[in-house]
């Protein structure tokens, strides 16, 4: 078997293989044991006749067809092997030269595992912020705390900031109801800025039993593009106001929230869950920080069937969160004055960026000898066994060995942005 490579692209190659007569000699002597296990002759249970019997009875053409598929199909990965480059997927074959047990040629087109130049990613150069949890945010934690022991009461008065109303509104636009702008029998706390400016204010002042419209804009930012910056007018009806009267910050209310003898060991608490929180946030944030910079100081080409992968994968997700809230994935797009083809030319570029991402871990793991133990893709998968233990569709995908493979490259990966953090946080 020979061998010679041209390269398409840096992610993408054709190799071209000849075989020889001794190749094609092995490979004709699989191709006859096969087609003799479907040969029927009399006097012979069928599959059990003789090679040398069953060969007078195999078409030429069928024993042919079958010795270079079986050709193609036992040396293409070999013949990679031997270029060092890894298909991403099986090769696209084309046999351009075929003389029976003498001499065959194919090429093999395949995207391939990149050759990847790493930068210096000991030295990235991402600082970590520190972890501060200020007296305003826990205020605000107490705030919430206060709003969900509050006591509510049926006020006969105008609303005011700090009540509670239950509303029935219809929102339009240009005349005509719009999608996700009407409700009935809402709850509303006045002064949450729940709704766009003057929608709260626009209800002040009112009493139960009031029918009102309130002429509003949309903030030009805002994230449904029909309406972003639209005139809009609300059709309101009050129907109750209720008024919210929040127990005071003291030794009682520490001690409804859990066994706290008082309010400063209360906010101690929340202090430390709040840098727990901002610990973990601040951490996958320096992570993903590292990735960015990582790939931005490295070589990295982008194979397109990686990025047609992801695309995918990004795709599905967003038909998911369109499908919560009704909506097609056309629909979803339509709504946000989206076309599909200004979509996927973003999406592109963040699928193009996970691609570099992934490719580029691997490569750090790869040149560091980081690795995962069997013991700890089995305590994944024991975990994961447990965590599904009531679908059985689950636990049969745990069985599979691609998933098996799949749990272990994400450990690897894990573990590679685990060392990236420790050599970058020296």
């Amino acid at each position: 078997m020979k061998t010679k490579l041209k390269k398409i692209s840096d992610s993408r190659v054709e190799l071209t293989v000849t075989l020889e007569a001794e190749d094609l000699k092995t490979a004709k002597k699989e191709a006859l044991a096969k087609l003799a296990k479907g040969v029927s002759v009399e006097g012979f249970r069928k599959g059990k006749v003789p090679i040398e019997v069953a060969k007078k009875f195999i078409p030429e053409n069928d024993l042919n067809a079958e010795t270079i598929d079986h050709a193609v199909r036992s040396t293409v990965i070999p013949a990679f092997r031997e270029t060092e480059k890894s298909p991403l997927v099986l090769p696209s074959i084309n046999v351009t030269k075929y003389v029976p047990d003498e001499v065959a040629e194919y090429t093999a087109t395949a995207d391939i595992v990149p050759e990847v130049k790493l930068g210096d990613y000991k030295k990235l150069g991402v600082k970590k912020p520190e972890v501060k949890v200020s007296d305003k945010e826990i205020e605000e934690i107490l705030e919430n705390i206060r709003t969900s022991f509050a006591e509510k009461k049926v006020a006969r008065k105008a609303a005011e900031i700090g009540d509670e109303v239950i509303i029935d509104f219809v929102g339009k636009k240009d005349g005509e109801a719009f999608r996700g702008g009407s409700a009935k029998d809402y709850k509303l706390t006045l002064g949450s800025k729940t709704f766009i400016p003057g929608f709260e204010d626009g209800i002040v002042g009112h009493e139960s039993g009031d029918k009102f419209n309130l002429d509003l804009t949309f903030p030009k930012d805002y994230g449904v593009k029909d309406l972003a910056g639209a005139k809009t007018v609300f059709e309101v009806l009050l129907k109750q106001v209720n008024e919210i009267k929040k127990p005071e910050v003291n030794d009682d209310l520490a001690a409804k929230c859990g066994a706290f003898k008082s309010v400063d060991e209360l906010k101690e608490d929340i202090r430390k869950n709040l840098e727990a929180q901002k610990n973990h946030q601040i951490e996958e944030k320096f992570k993903d920080d590292l990735i960015r910079e990582l790939v931005k100081k490295s070589t990295i080409p982008t194979p397109e069937i990686l990025v047609d992968d992801q695309m995918r994968i990004i795709r599905d997700d967003m038909t998911r969160n369109a499908s919560s809230q009704g909506l097609s994935f056309e629909e979803f797009l339509e709504r946000n004055n989206e076309t599909l083809e200004n979509w996927e030319k973003e999406a592109r570029k963040v699928a193009e960026e996970r691609v570099k991402g992934s490719l580029a871990l691997q490569n750090v793991a790869i040149s560091e000898n980081i690795t995962v133990p069997d013991e700890l893709v089995a305590a994944k998968i024991a975990e994961l066994r447990d965590v599904y233990k009531k679908s059985p569709e689950a636990i049969k995908q745990l069985k599979d060995p691609n998933v098996k493979t799949d749990i272990h490259n994400r450990l690897v990966i894990e573990a590679t942005l685990d060392y990236l953090v420790k050599e970058n946080s020296k």
